[in-house]
């Protein structure tokens, strides 16, 4: 490797520091901080910030100068421009957009023709080459990055707003994008922004930041947020990484790796990655073939499109200084301070850099979480599926998008689809209904900006430019956890708005049932004493599919459709039970994360034998039974050989949870457990996979959903930590009703007599052995008067459905009369 292309070490950038001399035109970033604002915009002065007071963390930032909005406006003076462009931009109409586009081209071009000023030029030139010898290169490449002082505000990101130039070589190049920087501070995007968010055109000046190149080209690049960006929980930090140049992240150019760490256990030490999700990778950005500045579009090898982008520790060292920069921005403001960062991995000296950090603006604008419950009232086909962005739905008629040709025909209210979209689309995109792309991840630009306007996006769809037409109707929900789906048709629709610090204290402590992990930071919000029942039922149901024996068996299965599904789905994983292992830990990890340190109760799965035959492979596993709902099901399969296996996974996926994550706050409970000696059994089974009762806290409970449950309490109680009442399942079987059968519903009531004293009678018996009981059962959600019951009866917990916990708490906010709830078929 030439020496040309190695990248300086740290000793070098600090010679770099040294060698630049600040002037009235161009300062070293090394000498700025955020208190240069108004001298060089948000983007410089963070940098410098970073560079001053973060090095000694470890946060590593490539090294540079900054031109002064002075030499800016010098620029625009000496070329009798500042007047005109107000005169040109005051009567504007951004919502037209042909006059826009117009009008911008027109000012841009004025800037970029007009030659800088010479002392301008000069002191840039100077300062590049200094950069060359701090470096021992004689044309050191660059990049050019634009940095306006109303950008990267608390309160505006301006993201994507202005121009980047990469691999920018020699002083010409140089002094000619710095002028094209200058000129972006009026884009089509930027003009309308500012219009937008009450930004006045005339006192915006730009600095331009020249820092020397870190080659992502040859490793990866990609953005992290240290909060999550859909629900705001603060308790994560978002990664995305993909191949090449990190603009194809940003402009949504490709399906980025994704992970998600959560802060409070990677602070004590553990490797709390509680979410990877491998992405497509199709395409990068690199250096167009014979240098230059130019950028090209490159396939990624299918090597490369089955691998991370990004080791283990590489994620962790992100994340951390992440919470190092989201710490140090905080303390500055005096208040929560999440950030929005781009990062770097140099492909030739293996090193990761930060390349910007700015405030991210939707979450830091909300004083207290709201939590919304937007549902649909209707169903109808899905005909595209991709990652949620933004807990919305919204309805219209298709506007497929190929290229910026096709935006003057967009109406209001259409649907936006496009393979990607562009910042210069953004007047558009703001007129939409909705946005829906082929391509892209969470914190791509389609993404971070229907976030911010509150518009429902799906990104990642594959194929929606192909199956979408324009004028069909459509609805796009991103209300039903992180998958994102556009529906045929226009859809009915509700939302209902609660404010969690608006909830009055319950006497009872109020838990919450949860399925699937993707909503699990929003409802985090809710004054919940944690998670009482976690169904991992959903994590193998949506986010495995697969049958665990089918995975440790593979030749049982004679389906050769089936066969090649699964292999497609573990591809990466070996042996192909990992794959169940992880994804069965993240699901839980996810939840656990959200509500740290508050105890998430994990129920191991308790699928039914017909439920599990339709898992991929399950079908050669699985018994053919007339009634499975009291069949081989619950505590009885795991100590069963045609099963004990596949018992073994979600042991070990527990396991990663508390120990590789350090979520201690994971409990588990076993359902369905018969008989003492059953239970004895099970206990022995989790103790032989590493999960020992009371050790490094880990408390196991068990469901009361069985009468021999409730008569026998004192016994279970004398092996497990404590109870959770399944009222659907004890009914039944107290009652003898199959709780399916459609002939006998009218006679399933969790309120008849003889169902309340089998709790009554759980409830007395655990608390005379000391054990705590809760219930995780439909009946609290479905029958407000039951919780009232509950609670005057002494129980420790009630776990309901996220949407029944606001009328639940305003319930039990003050104590009543005791009563027992109406049975309605009671004739008495």
């Amino acid at each position: 490797i030439s020496r040309e292309l190695l990248v300086p070490t740290d000793a070098d950038a600090a010679d770099l520091a040294a060698a630049a001399t600040p002037s009235r035109f161009v300062v070293p970033l090394a000498d700025l901080s955020l208190a240069d604002l108004p001298r060089v915009g948000g983007k410089n002065a963070s940098l410098g910030e970073m560079l001053r007071e973060l090095a000694t963390q470890g946060v590593r930032v490539p090294g540079g100068f900054a031109t002064t909005v002075e030499a800016f406006s010098l620029h625009l003076g000496g070329a009798e421009l500042t007047g005109w462009i107000h005169e040109q931009l005051d009567p504007l109409d951004t919502l037209d957009v042909r006059a826009l586009a117009a009008i911008g081209r027109k000012i841009r071009d004025r800037i970029v023709a007009a030659p800088l000023p010479d002392e301008v030029a000069r002191e840039i030139a100077a300062a590049y080459r200094a950069l060359g010898t701090a470096s021992r290169q004689k044309a050191p490449p660059v990049a050019v990055r634009s940095s306006a002082t109303a950008e990267d505000l608390p309160s505006a990101s301006f993201a994507g707003q202005h121009d980047t130039y990469l691999n920018i070589r020699g002083e010409r190049a140089l002094l000619d994008a710095v002028r094209a920087c200058m000129a972006s501070l009026f884009t089509d995007r930027a003009i309308a922004y500012r219009v937008e968010n009450g930004i006045p055109h005339r006192g915006v000046g730009l600095s331009v930041g020249v820092q020397r190149m870190v080659r992502s080209d040859r490793g990866g690049a990609g953005v992290l947020f240290t909060i999550d960006t859909e629900s705001g929980f603060p308790g994560v930090v978002l990664l995305h990484a993909a191949w090449g140049l990190g603009e194809s992240v940003v402009q949504g150019r490709t399906s980025p790796d994704e992970y998600l760490v959560h802060k409070a256990t990677a602070a004590a030490g553990f490797t709390s990655i509680i979410r990877r999700r491998l992405g497509e990778k199709r395409r990068k950005l690199v250096y167009a073939r014979g240098g230059g500045a130019a950028l090209r579009e490159a396939a990624v090898s299918k090597a490369d499109r089955g691998r991370f982008v990004l080791a283990d520790d590489e994620v962790m060292q992100l994340a951390n200084w992440g919470v190092a920069i989201e710490r140090h921005y905080s303390r500055l403001a005096g208040t929560p301070r999440p950030m929005d960062i781009e990062w770097a991995k140099d492909g030739l000296s293996g090193q990761l850099f930060i390349l910007q950090a700015r405030p991210e603006t939707v979450h830091a604008q909300r004083r207290a979480p709201l939590v919304e419950f937007p549902s649909l009232r209707e169903r109808s086909e899905v005909i595209v599926r991709g990652s949620a962005v933004g807990n919305r739905i919204g309805s219209g008629r298709v506007r497929v998008v190929h290229s910026a040709t096709d935006l003057p025909r967009f109406e209001p209210g259409e649907v936006l689809v496009a393979e990607m979209t562009d910042p210069d689309w953004e007047p558009v995109i703001r007129k939409a209904a909705a946005v829906v792309t082929d391509h892209g991840g969470r914190t791509c630009h389609a993404a971070i900006v229907s976030r911010e306007m509150g518009i429902p996006c799906v990104v990642g769809c594959g194929d929606a430019t192909a199956r979408l037409a324009c004028g069909q109707e459509v609805t796009v929900c991103c209300a039903e956890g992180s998958e994102g789906r556009v529906y045929a048709g226009i859809l009915a629709a509700s939302i209902r708005t609660v404010d969690p610090a608006a909830l009055p204290t319950p006497r009872v402590p109020l838990m919450l049932n949860l399925a699937d992990p993707g909503r699990a930071f929003e409802l985090s919000a809710l004054p919940a004493a944690g998670v009482g029942l976690m169904r991992i039922e959903f994590v193998i149901a949506r986010e495995i599919g697969i049958h665990p024996m089918a995975l440790l068996e593979p030749d049982r299965v004679t389906s050769v459709k089936e066969r090649r599904e699964i292999a497609a789905r573990t591809r990466g994983f070996d042996p192909p039970a990992a794959f169940f292992i992880e994804r069965l830990a993240e699901g839980v990890a996810r939840i656990a994360a959200a509500f740290h340190p508050r105890p998430v109760l994990v129920r191991f799965s308790d699928f039914k034998s017909n439920e599990y035959a339709g898992l991929l492979g399950g079908a050669a596993f699985e018994p053919q039974e007339s009634n499975p709902m009291i069949g081989f099901r619950g505590a009885a399969r795991y100590i069963d050989d045609r099963y004990r296996a596949g018992f073994a996974l979600e042991c070990a996926a527990i396991r990663r949870v508390r120990e590789s994550m350090g979520l201690a706050n994971v409990k588990v409970m076993i359902p369905f457990c018969r008989t003492v000696r059953e239970a004895d059994a099970v206990l022995a089974e989790l103790a032989h996979h590493g999960l020992h009762r009371g050790e490094d806290g880990l408390e196991i409970w068990v469901m009361c959903e069985i009468p021999s449950n409730a008569l026998l309490a004192e016994q279970f109680a004398y092996r497990f930590d404590g109870f959770s009442i399944g009222s659907n399942d004890l009914t039944q079987l107290t009652l003898g009703i199959d709780r399916d059968s459609e002939l006998l519903q009218a006679s399933f009531d969790e309120r008849d007599a003889a169902v309340l004293a089998m709790i009554e009678m759980t409830i007395v018996r655990a608390h005379a052995k000391g054990r705590p009981v809760g219930i995780c059962g439909e009946a609290p959600s479905n029958h407000p008067e039951f919780a009232t019951w509950l609670a005057d009866l002494g129980i420790d917990s009630i776990s309901l459905n996220p949407d029944a916990l606001p009328e639940c708490a305003e319930r039990l906010a003050a104590p009543t009369a005791p009563t027992a709830p109406t049975d309605p078929t009671d004739p008495v």
